[in-house]
């Protein structure tokens, strides 16, 4: 009977739930799903890492090149973050380019490395307007159920914490750059950018980790980060109902208290590996 309802009338049946402080898979409402995290996933990058909350799951590969600085910023190198939602993850992607959702997850991914200050840049260049790093990030969700933005922000903080870029020197006789992979470094990560994705239903009532079906039936998505300094990174919210000042902060207090507890993961998960090698 239960599924039944579920299926004929959705909203009701999320709004039955509700009424009791509750959720349908037995979450109250500022619960987020069980959240777990592997690095060095995969072998052949420079980095990876893997997240899991609740079901969705994202992967993230980083491959460092070596560039040419860009013309406006000389002596700093950049990174290149792209996500692919492909039909494997979900009924609802299709093969062929990217689409909306993932062009907006790739362009909010570049927005917090750049407004978060994740990593000071100048580490990555060389020599000033001749050689730089590019770190291309590559992530991929194999498993949609909502909640997408928060786990590539924490696969991206793992794998960059999982990097290793090896010494690169410019030999001033040949102008070529040498590079040594024996001796590698790690980079260094300035700050520890955390997302909290939030939905809101009948324009009132706030849940926090959104699945999927959540997502679909909510009317309005947001996502808060916040740094390890308790610090706004930045505000994502594509429309829908507006929030009151009251309900925002309550938002922001919320993805504070996440980013100690996803700091803490990460950080037990590489010293984790450190402590194996």
């Amino acid at each position: 009977m239960a599924a039944g309802f579920k299926t004929a009338e959705p909203l009701e049946y999320h709004r039955s739930f509700l009424k009791e402080n509750c959720r349908p898979d037995g979450r109250e409402l500022g619960e987020f799903r069980p959240t777990t995290l592997n690095i060095s996933s995969i072998s052949t990058a420079d980095g990876s890492a893997m997240v899991k909350i609740g079901n969705t799951t994202v992967i993230c590969g980083i491959k460092a090149e070596l560039t040419t600085p860009p013309s406006d910023a000389p002596n700093k190198g950049y990174i290149v973050p792209n996500v692919d939602l492909p039909p494997l993850c979900s009924s609802r992607f299709r093969a062929g380019p990217p689409g909306e959702q993932a062009q907006a997850a790739s362009q909010f991914i570049a927005d917090v490395i750049e407004s978060s200050d994740l990593i000071n840049m100048e580490e990555l260049c060389i020599e000033k307007a001749k050689l730089c790093w590019v770190l291309y990030c590559d992530i991929m969700c194999l498993d949609y159920d909502g909640n997408l933005l928060d786990a590539c922000i924490i696969v991206l903080l793992a794998a960059l914490k999982n990097a290793q870029l090896p010494e690169v020197t410019v030999n001033k006789e040949t102008d070529l750059a040498e590079v040594d992979i024996q001796k590698k470094r790690r980079l260094k990560i300035s700050r520890h950018p955390v997302g909290s994705s939030f939905a809101v239903f009948d324009d009132s009532i706030i849940i926090v980790d959104p699945t999927a079906e959540e997502e679909s039936l909510s009317t309005a998505l947001m996502t808060v980060v916040t740094d390890e300094e308790d610090r706004l990174c930045a505000v994502h919210k594509p429309g829908g109902t507006s929030l009151s000042g009251e309900k925002l902060q309550h938002c922001i207090n919320r993805a504070i208290t996440r980013n100690k507890e996803i700091s803490k993961l990460v950080d037990k998960v590489i010293g984790s590996m450190k402590a194996t090698k």
